[in-house]
């Protein structure tokens, strides 16, 4: 079972990826079914394309998720890879081949389940712990969606993970394989050590110049200075296109009229409701009773509707609200299901009482108890988010005029970049030093930093005939073009220079060959039957508890026979070699239960994962899945 992680690690990747990054996020991927043309494919599930822009896109929104979840510590250099692109793919076809499978098997999701997924996003509820509506549809807003959009992919994807559920969730671990697995970890030695440090053997090495020429010729790689340039560059951003773009105020008054709903609060009303709990698949007779004990209620409420809330609290089958009185707060439209909400809002006056409301939660009777009427916030107070929203979103429509500009200029007028930076008023800028690699100096998002870039500067036209590199884009909305002002080739160190650094390593690595030369010879008579002397103090170490034990020592340690005490094992160390001798292998009396149940979890889900990995791999035969993106190299593949 643990050999086929190690050996499928990088499916163990793309399921985390798979996990991680579900589509229904805040940052959502367009166009779950948009079809293309064969020619501008990627992949084709069950007669359906995945296209270029539909990956393209998907690449861009992993790259903002990932900037949004690490910040500055991001480095987009990990995304940029063959492989990265193929787990992209594999994202987007496992998303098609379960939308695929799900309509088959006609699943859905019901509108009492979603609004509880929605409830349960983080971030979302106020201080009093309610959902906050205006929140939530200001996260939305900030994303360029609105409530419907989300709600159809969150409803979406939580019909593609009813399919992977279905799988994984029987995933069972055989109760004889998790013992074995906890008896081993449970499993204490007593252990001693003598250590043989390399630091005690690097007097007795004996260093000959043939010994540093040798290592020195063997490692020239160590002793290289990698190829550099200088380079100058002008970058094309959406905030410089943004800075370029005049707003009156005519624009700035017309958009907040034809928005002004967006900029105030909706019309919101308060409620309390009794509720009468009946299943939707109750038989006919259990719900007549519920709705005729609906009906008694609501004639008392009326009778007295000073008594509303004792009702609710006698009666009411809502464990949210029963115990305020049935209270539910302050909502809008949109927060409530359908028959609830249409019924509040058809309500007249405060005080109101409603007939009886049938949900699919059951029977309701609905008191009105405030209402706050939509109001607009003033365009003084908002004018300059007015302003904002205008200039991003002129922006974002003429960013891709500009920068197809930039691209042609670059490339027509290949010996400066001066014409494109005066003509769309961009600066200017020079780097040094820069190599083929990004430089972890550097910011990691810095535009001139990125391997596209940088693979663009280094090649042959870029270097032999000092012309612009193509336009780049390194980010979603960011082109960089550049232009190399000096170049100085690869170079390895001479000798004489590095000579010092040479004689350091070679040093050492005599004193390791004499550390463990003299390790393993102790360690031989120790096994012939010699006195063990020199052993440091005992201690007990297992697979949970290491003490401090290097994980290769205690790999060895743990593995020793333990039919004939004492044993010995030798180990390689970082600083030396070290001998161990275990002394006693013992159990604790009482086993860690929390800890084995936790085991018997991670085992399960290794099982799951794997029988995940046969049932995708089931369905790509289904719908006949074609991948037409070149698959990664070997070498990346593997690991």
């Amino acid at each position: 079972m643990f050999d086929f992680i190690r050996t499928h690690r990088r499916l163990m990747q793309f399921v985390l990826l798979l996990l991680i990054f579900p589509s229904f996020v805040f940052f959502g991927l367009e166009g779950y079914t948009r079809l293309a043309g064969n020619a501008d494919a990627v992949a084709r599930v069950g007669g359906q394309t995945i296209s270029r822009q539909e990956f393209e896109a998907a690449q861009r929104e992993q790259m903002e998720r990932m900037r949004q979840m690490f910040g500055s510590q991001f480095d987009p250099s990990l995304l940029d890879t063959p492989q990265a692109r193929r787990d992209m793919l594999e994202v987007l076809i496992v998303q098609r081949m379960l939308a695929l499978e799900a309509a088959d098997r006609k699943l859905a999701v019901s509108d009492q389940a979603l609004q509880q997924a929605i409830l349960n996003v983080p971030g979302l509820t106020g201080e009093d712990g309610r959902f906050d509506v205006e929140r939530y549809k200001d996260l939305l807003a900030q994303r360029g969606m609105t409530p419907a959009l989300f709600e159809a992919r969150l409803r979406h994807d939580m019909v593609l993970q009813q399919v992977g559920d279905a799988v994984q969730a029987t995933a069972i671990a055989p109760r004889t394989v998790t013992t074995r697995l906890s008896d081993l970890n449970d499993q204490v030695r007593e252990v001693q050590t003598l250590h043989f440090p390399t630091s005690e053997f690097l007097k007795k090495v004996e260093l000959t110049d043939e010994m540093l020429k040798h290592y020195y010729e063997n490692n020239a790689g160590e002793f290289t200075v990698p190829a550099q340039v200088d380079a100058e560059y002008v970058v094309l951003s959406m905030d410089a296109v943004a800075k370029r773009i005049d707003v009156s105020e005519a624009d700035i008054n017309s958009y907040y009229e034809q928005n002004a709903a967006r900029f105030g609060e909706p019309e919101q009303r308060r409620a309390s409701h009794i509720l009468i709990t009946v299943p939707q698949n109750a038989p006919e007779e259990e719900r007549a009773a519920a709705r005729k004990k609906a009906e008694e209620l609501l004639a008392a409420a009326r009778q007295n509707p000073d008594s509303f809330a004792d009702l609710a609290r006698k009666h009411s089958q809502d464990p949210g609200s029963a115990e305020q009185g049935g209270d539910l707060d302050f909502f809008s439209r949109g927060m409530m299901v359908k028959p609830f909400e249409d019924a509040v809002f058809a309500l007249k006056e405060q005080g109101q009482i409603s007939d009886v409301v049938e949900s699919e939660y059951g029977f309701h009777i609905i008191k009105l108890t405030g209402i706050k009427p939509a109001t607009v916030k003033p365009l003084a107070e908002v004018r300059d988010q007015v302003e904002a929203e205008i200039r991003q979103q002129q922006a974002s429509r003429e960013f891709t005029v500009v920068a197809e500009k930039f691209t042609n200029m670059v490339y027509e007028q290949p010996d400066s970049l001066e014409p494109v930076a005066k003509e769309l008023g961009l600066e200017i800028q020079k780097a040094d030093g820069l190599t083929r690699t990004p430089d972890p100096k550097r910011d990691a998002k810095a535009p001139v930093n990125q391997p596209s870039f940088l693979e663009a500067l280094f090649s042959d036209e870029a270097i032999k005939n000092k012309n612009n590199t193509d336009a780049i884009e390194v980010a979603p909305g960011t082109l960089i073009a550049g232009r190399v002002l000096a170049y100085r080739p690869q170079t390895t160190r001479p000798f004489e220079e590095v000579e010092t650094v040479v004689r350091e390593r070679v040093r050492r690595q005599e004193a390791e060959k004499l550390a463990r030369a003299a390790g393993e010879e102790r360690l031989k008579a120790l096994r012939e039957g010699a006195q063990a002397a020199g052993f440091g103090a005992p201690q007990q170490v297992s697979r949970v508890k290491p003490e401090g034990m290097p994980e290769a020592a205690l790999s060895a340690v743990m593995k020793a026979d333990a039919e004939k005490l004492p044993a010995y094992v030798g180990v390689d160390l970082p600083q030396g070699y070290a001998v161990y001798r275990v002394n006693s292998v013992s159990r604790p009396q009482t086993p860690d239960t929390a800890r084995r149940e936790a085991e018997q979890r991670q085992i399960e889900n290794v099982i799951a994962q794997q029988e995940m990995f046969a049932y995708l791999e089931a369905l790509k035969k289904k719908y006949e899945v074609e991948v037409m993106l070149p698959a990664p190299a070997a070498n990346q593949e593997a690991g």
